[in-house]
């Protein structure tokens, strides 16, 4: 099993995009879940959403506490968020970001593997708007195989409708554009 724990602000779709990764999974014949951890935030506060994927039924219903992958939709949250909490060691970090690897691992002190891709320059060009969801799939898709990259454009057709070829563009630039180094 392979368990995701993605960051974000409110609003900025880190429950979608869980949503999204469960929803391909399952299309391709995996178990998956997914869910937000959330109280009372308001939009731009830290949220947290987690999301699991297996070649088996899926029995676990509590909160992801030692994920494989975490998924980080915006820089700010290195500022306030300890994203590595419980990563395990082999997991990786998946970050939005203008850095390069070099710079996080500097100004972080980050040892794990990392990919970082800047989700939101792609979502503003792409989008239009700085919301990094659909993005940030492409990117967690690149670092970790975990389904395959075109296994989101049905899910992603369905759930955006018009706006979804737009979406789909920024998921597959992120999934070209993420810059992938193992662990120092």
């Amino acid at each position: 099993m392979i368990e995701v724990r993605f960051h974000g602000r409110g609003g900025q779709g880190g429950v979608t995009s869980a949503e999204m990764l469960a929803i391909a999974a399952i299309n391709e014949g995996k178990y998956a879940q997914a869910f937000p951890s959330f109280g009372p935030e308001r939009r731009g506060a830290p949220v947290i959403a987690f999301a699991r994927v297996s070649d088996r039924k899926i029995r676990n219903r509590t909160k992801v506490y030692h994920p494989d992958i975490v998924v980080v939709l915006d820089p700010s949250v290195l500022k306030i968020v300890n994203v590595e909490d419980g990563l395990k060691e082999d997991g990786v970090l998946v970050i939005n970001s203008a850095k390069s690897v070099a710079e996080l691992r500097q100004d972080y002190g980050f040892k794990t593997a990392l990919a970082r891709v800047d989700a939101t320059r792609i979502a503003m060009e792409e989008l239009g708007l700085p919301i990094t969801n659909t993005t940030m799939l492409g990117a967690l898709v690149k670092a970790n195989g975990l389904i395959a990259v075109d296994s989101l454009v049905g899910p992603l057709e369905h759930r955006f409708g018009r706006i979804a070829a737009r979406n789909i563009k920024a998921m597959q630039r992120a999934y070209q554009e993420t810059e992938v180094a193992g662990k120092e």
